[in-house]
């Protein structure tokens, strides 16, 4: 289970101190074992291929690259990816609300914008977007197999968007004998959700997965009364459809072709921003199907060709209250307001074997987006107004990957075009140092560039056509110890970003300007480890995020964060509990400035297997009821219980 814990500030001297004493421990014990050879390698060292297109060991990855396993998806059975996430390094979340509301992911102090989400190797890019794709607030963990977390840039592998990281999401494909599985849960705030799936492999090379799960809950109210006046102290619910299905048929051993779909329909309610008695509705749907064939050519030469399109819907209603309309007011208010953007691209990705120690990648990426607003409301000119444009772009790029005696290398290259906006070379030099077979010195450098989206170069009410990309100089060192089960990573990282985007009012106007320089300069703790049979995850990010215009903290991004997550498994059992923490932050709007206090989260889950077929599993979420904020004057879940049942057959 995943939680978050922030300090109050009179314990900040002590509870972070304890934090790090046990982590030392950890590393110490580590350390002793690996001296006295007690820690015996019995399980398969996870294998990652976010980090540079290509598969390796987690251990050899040069970026920072961490995984949730589908063990731990399975074992922790969380509402939301959110939930999942947060206990990850380096990242960190401000919510406007319960479940189905906007989440916006900062990774390593970047903005959430500079975040690249990714379905099964396919980009999710939302060209009405400003931040992180709706995506985050609906997608079901039932439905993943397992994550893959980059952090840093690596802009010159996956291009516009991947300034502050990537987070890969892989759905369930089918694998093994056919099986089918049914669950169900309840808990806190009426809330039930319920799924089914099959998957499996034949015989004659089939492979397929179908899995359906539909979410519900009454929620609680999304704004907080006591700091917006007049919103409706009503729950607000959220309902969500999900569907994820994937085909393929190996025709030879060399040959594959393949098919996967993933959607959601989902419709929720929120509290009027403008303190009105009403609530507004909102419906979101997503779509990402994509086609694919897999051919190895040669021993050395693996290519693959993916087609994909990528639809996002959103639809808000805002109506029956009272607003303010430049110096007049308007009673019976009704603001319709549709976005809807589309992404069509061809991906084509090929992996070379130069030698047993030497691989290169090469590929094109090419295709368009477009986005389609309508906004409709009664006696407000400035909300009238549709938009419809779309552009093209294509990128290519080449990486290199290999070691020479103890010498580790990646570097990777990639120039991205983008129709009517920009153009840019990008890099990416890693490399990495063996002291021992366990101990690594790392190192890397690389640059990176953000396109505008078309809502910022369009958008009829402050769009600017002349914008500049973001760009971002990014610099990381560390030192990594690695064997079996362990693996702990001290990073240190720094981060040059100018031409920032931001919607400005002032002296510019209203409307999407360049107008700000940012940095983050920090530290970083990665530990997984096992000691006496307990697993242990833990993390802590100390950071500096600011505004290098102002000087000021970057909105809603801590300096000091982290999380501590212990898990044990005994015969028919597995509990689990997590701790996490988030210090103080800065908020604002366009007229006020805030203080988000600090806080700290314990959530608690057990499993138990009935047998090989059946499960029962609980939960326990902010056990001691934390009152607690991620953006000013929005609510956060209450303590919440929920239990469960899965079946396999």
């Amino acid at each position: 289970m995943h939680s978050h814990v922030s300090i109050r500030r009179r314990h900040v001297a002590i509870k972070p101190l304890l934090l790090v004493s046990l982590l030392t421990g950890c590393f110490a014990g580590a350390a002793f074992a690996q001296e006295t050879g007690d820690i015996e390698e019995k399980t398969l060292e996870p294998v990652v291929v976010t980090a540079s297109r290509i598969e390796q060991l987690q251990k050899d990855a040069i970026p920072s690259t961490t995984v949730i396993t589908s063990e731990t998806i399975q074992n922790k059975k969380l509402a939301d990816l959110p939930s999942l996430l947060k206990s990850e390094a380096g990242i960190d979340f401000a919510r406007s609300g319960g479940a189905g509301t906007a989440t916006s992911v900062f990774m390593r102090g970047t903005n959430s914008s500079q975040l690249l989400v990714m379905i099964d190797g396919v980009p999710i890019q939302d060209g009405n977007a400003i931040g992180t794709v709706d995506l985050l607030s609906h997608i079901q963990p039932d439905q993943i197999d397992h994550i893959e977390v980059v952090r840093g840039n690596v802009s010159a592998i996956y291009g516009s968007g991947a300034m502050g990281g990537v987070i890969q999401i892989f759905t369930k494909q089918g694998t093994g004998k056919p099986t089918a599985n049914v669950f169900a849960e309840y808990g806190s705030d009426n809330t039930t959700k319920i799924g089914a799936g099959v998957s499996g492999k034949t015989e004659a090379g089939t492979s397929f997965a179908l899995s359906v799960t539909r979410f519900r809950t009454d929620g609680f109210s999304t704004m907080d009364s006591s700091k917006n006046a007049g919103v409706n102290p009503d729950d607000d619910y959220d309902r969500n459809v999900s569907v994820n299905a994937a085909l393929s048929q190996r025709l030879n051993r060399d040959h594959e072709i393949g098919a996967r779909l993933y959607m959601y329909d989902a419709k929720f309610d929120y509290d009027n921003i403008n303190g009105a008695a009403s609530d507004n509705y909102g419906k979101s749907k997503q779509w990402t199907g994509a086609v694919y064939s897999k051919n190895r050519f040669t021993q050395d030469w693996l290519s693959t060709v993916t087609v994909s399109y990528n639809s996002i819907e959103r639809h808000d209603n805002e109506w029956g209250g009272v607003i303010n309309n430049w110096g007049g007011f308007i009673e019976n208010y009704d603001h319709n307001a549709k976005f809807r953007s589309e992404t069509k691209l061809l991906q084509w990705n090929n992996t070379i074997a130069l030698s047993s120690d030497w691989t290169l990648t090469a590929g094109i990426d090419a295709g368009s987006e477009e986005a389609h607003v309508n906004s409709k409301a009664p006696y407000d000119y400035y909300s009238n107004y549709s938009m419809d444009v779309n552009r093209d772009k294509y990128s290519v790029y080449a990486g290199l990957l290999g070691k020479v005696g103890t010498h580790n290398l990646q570097a990777n290259v990639r120039y991205d075009h983008v129709e009517d906006a920009d153009s840019d070379i990008t890099g990416y030099l890693g490399y990495g140092y063996d002291l021992t077979s366990t101990w690594k010195l790392l190192a890397s450098v690389s640059t990176s560039f953000l396109a505008p989206t078309l809502y910022q170069q369009y958008y009829p009410n402050g769009g600017n056509a002349d914008l500049k990309s973001e760009r971002s100089t990014n610099y990381e060192a560390g030192i990594q110890y690695a064997k079996g089960k362990d693996l702990f990573r001290l990073s240190v990282f720094e981060w040059h970003t100018r031409d920032l985007i931001d919607y400005a009012t002032g002296g510019n106007g209203y409307g999407y300007y360049n107008v700000s320089r940012a940095k983050n300069t920090g530290v970083e703790f990665n530990a997984n480890t096992e000691i006496f049979g307990i697993d242990i995850r833990s993390n802590l990010t100390w950071q500096n995020p600011k505004n290098r215009e102002t000087d000021e903290q970057l909105v809603k991004r801590p300096k000091f964060f982290g999380s501590l997550n212990v898990s044990k498994t005994m015969g028919p059992w597995y509990f689990g509990g997590d701790v996490l923490f988030n210090g103080h932050r800065a908020d604002k709007d366009y007229a006020s400035e805030y203080r988000l206090g600090s806080y700290t989260l314990v959530n608690l889950n057990a499993r138990y297997n009935i047998n090989k077929n059946i499960s029962l599993y609980a939960r326990i979420e902010n056990l001691f009821d934390k009152d607690y904020e991620t953006a000013y004057g929005y609510n956060q879940p209450d303590r919440g219980a929920y239990v469960g049942v899965n079946v396999k057959m």
